[in-house]
């Protein structure tokens, strides 16, 4: 998948909720083969400082190189956060933006962002002043090739929709938790589809214990010799996404990866659809 000429990998690794065990856990990742890693300057959740030396770390061993990592950091309000902030609370949102913006560059060792992420507006229901003010600022990001695509995270349709009416510059991803009783969030996922987004789908397994355990599920995965988890992976790329994969587990990374090599069949592709 490419977009404005920039690759993206079908999987991003999740950095979130790895504390100090982020670099040896994010260098892991790296080492079995991710080119995508997804993380956000919110101390509360992230260790971003941890994901730029584990980086540096895969670069000096020539691991990596630089131009071939797709990396992707956000930017939290100060709902978001604790009191480990990335910014000056004072500050106008558009000076926030930049200061959280500059901080991400300085942790990961980096001179741009290859997507950078609105992780979720001020409200469930509507796009609010702030909203605008932060959209506005990292619009400014992109023009000055410092942040080469834009993304959001936790957003309804509804407020996704209005962005892409008003904004100067529409989002190129839109990140949401991902659940199979909602159709595997499919309003949204036809629309980014429909408007040339990308969707990103995470807590794909966490979030549908029910349907990933699921016999039918089971009886496909032992079709193609794989996992149960494989095959959740593998019909989200099938249906467009890139899955978002924070697993701690050398051998599920591994196996995370292995997907690669085949597809679900129409049949199989509904019957996974129709379980949620």
């Amino acid at each position: 998948m490419i977009i404005d000429g920039i690759k993206i990998p079908p999987f991003l690794y999740g950095t979130a909720w790895k504390e100090d065990q982020t670099a040896h856990l994010t260098g892991l990742a790296l080492e079995q083969g991710f080119c995508g890693i997804d993380t956000a300057n919110q101390r509360k959740h992230y260790n971003e400082i941890e994901v730029g030396h584990a980086i540096q770390r895969a670069e000096a061993t020539n691991l990596i190189d630089r131009s071939d990592l797709f990396l992707q950091t956000k930017f939290t309000f100060r709902q978001g956060q604790d009191e480990r902030l990335p910014y000056d609370p004072l500050a106008p949102i558009e000076r926030q933006v930049e200061q959280s913006f500059m901080s991400s560059l300085g942790h990961l060792k980096t001179d741009f962002i290859d997507s950078y992420v609105l992780h979720g507006p001020t409200t469930r229901t509507e796009l609010k002043s702030d909203d605008w003010a932060a959209w506005s600022a990292m619009e400014k990001l992109h023009s000055s090739g410092r942040a080469r695509l834009l993304g959001v995270s936790n957003m309804t349709l509804k407020q996704i929709s209005t962005l892409c009416n008003e904004a100067y510059i529409r989002p190129h991803f839109v990140q949401n938790r991902c659940y199979a009783t909602q159709g595997w969030d499919q309003q949204i996922r036809q629309f980014c589809t429909a408007n040339r987004m990308v969707y990103q789908g995470f807590s794909l397994l966490t979030a549908n214990r029910n349907v990933w355990k699921h016999d039918e599920i089971a009886q496909i995965a032992k079709r193609y010799r794989k996992s149960k988890g494989q095959i959740i992976f593998r019909f989200a790329i099938d249906i467009g996404m890139v899955a978002l994969i924070g697993t701690t587990n050398i051998t599920h990374m591994r196996e995370d990866l292995d997907v690669l090599d085949f597809r679900l069949k129409p049949n199989e592709l509904k019957t996974i659809m129709r379980l949620s």
